[in-house]
């Protein structure tokens, strides 16, 4: 677990702002879900022997006995609240969620014990438009950021349970004898979840893999025909894409379709937004069947994938009002309440005693674009003094009623 200063804290929002405009223009709602859900939502929902469950899921027993989790993720509880609350009746919702997971991990750059998640979910669609869709969300999100340079998305269909079942026993066959060549965790994982050894990145193992079956092969006439249809919109739609016949996501619930936006500048940890659907998961969980598709993005991973991009100026305030004398406060009071009632910015009065040069430090150290200051003349004419602190032009004296024309005009 850690903090987000202020710095990055604004980084952040930046990107969840970024999401969050992207989804409000597909029509996609918000959903809130509780961080805190039965053990066994996940277990079923999740599988098991996926890393989230069997190795990172803080659990406990509450005073009433109750087994509880903190999420790993958010599919397992929107599929929750859309069965307990019947919200597919006459209805096909295309939602979203944000929040932190959890997971035991080990603490790297990129990897947090709590971190920041956005997802977006559809449901009832089994029609191929609705993953393009999805990814289209995804795509534009990172040509917004200006991130498209710096990640690739790669894609995959993993077709139906039975399909998977048969290359299961496929994979296993191949691989067996030369598990003593594979690495420690694809070891352990050739007996309770073979496929994900497919997404290895032990360069010993992925050479292993080069002369394994191949998932495709065992997936249904339809599957492929479904699949070469997302791509084929894909492509249509002008998204670029690589398909990755290793690619299988690491929990039960994905079928057919999976895909995540990957990038080489974030060291190990090179995924940052990945998803697909799971058609299975809403019947699995006990509601009807019901078809669904969706993503979830690693804020934490994509903001500090911004820091390698020309970033906006970070500041806590984008105006620092400065009273001269304690007398000059109230109407600096005025003047900050007038700026807040009929502008967007960021305003900031200081508070405190001291020189005009201490709380000229202060008006800097906020990193605000102006200084408005008040003094006796000032306040005699009800008007201020402008002071521009990140460029060299001159400081002018206005009145309120032509400050905001002055600040607009002169944005930075």
């Amino acid at each position: 677990m850690r903090d987000s200063l202020p710095q990055e804290a604004a980084r952040l929002s930046r990107v969840e702002a970024k999401f969050k405009e992207v989804f409000r223009k597909y029509s996609y709602e918000e959903i809130r879900i509780p961080v805190l859900e039965s053990k066994e939502l996940f277990y079923h929902g999740l599988g098991e022997s996926s890393d989230a469950v069997g190795k990172e899921m803080y659990s406990f027993i509450d005073r009433d006995g109750k087994e509880l989790a903190l999420r790993p993720e958010g599919t397992a509880s929107v599929v929750r609240a859309l069965i307990q609350n019947n919200l597919c009746y006459n209805d096909r919702p295309r939602l979203w969620y944000e929040g932190p997971m959890f997971r035991h991990e080990r603490p790297q750059a990129g990897r947090y014990r709590q971190f920041q998640q956005l997802g977006v979910e559809a449901f009832g669609f089994a029609e191929p438009t609705i993953d393009v869709e999805i990814i289209q969300m995804g795509n534009e999100v990172f040509r917004q950021l200006e991130l498209s340079a710096l990640v690739t998305l790669k894609i995959n269909s993993i077709g139906s349970a039975e399909a998977r079942a048969q290359y299961r026993e496929r994979l296993i066959e191949a691989l067996t004898p030369l598990s003593e060549e594979l690495d420690e965790d694809s070891r352990k994982r050739l007996q309770t979840n073979p496929l994900r050894i497919l997404d290895s990145k032990i360069p010993k193992t992925k050479e292993l893999l080069k002369d394994a079956p191949k998932l495709r092969d065992s997936l249904s006439d339809n599957a492929k025909e479904r699949f070469d249809d997302v791509l084929e919109l894909l492509a249509s739609a002008g998204v670029e894409y690589t398909v990755d016949p290793h690619l299988v996501r690491g929990f039960d619930y994905y079928s057919d379709t999976v895909f995540e936006w990957v990038t080489d500048h974030l060291g190990a940890q090179d995924a940052v937004c990945a998803g697909g659907r799971y058609d299975g998961l809403v019947e699995l969980l006990g509601g009807s069947p019901t078809p669904g598709v969706g993503f979830a993005a690693g804020i934490d991973r994509i903001a500090k994938l911004c820091e390698q991009q020309q970033e906006p100026r970070y500041g806590a305030a984008d105006v620092y009002l400065v009273p001269m004398e304690e007398v000059h406060r109230e109407f600096v009071n005025s003047v900050a309440q007038h700026l807040r009632c009929h502008t967007d910015l960021r305003i900031r009065e200081h508070i405190g005693a001291g020189n005009m040069r201490n709380k000229m430090r202060w008006a800097d150290k906020s990193n605000a674009i102006w200084a408005l200051i008040v003094g006796d003349t000032e306040l005699q004419q009800r008007s201020v003094t402008v002071k521009w602190l990140r460029s060299e032009r001159s400081q002018v004296s206005t009145s309120v009623e032509n400050l905001l024309t002055i600040l607009q005009e002169n944005l930075e």
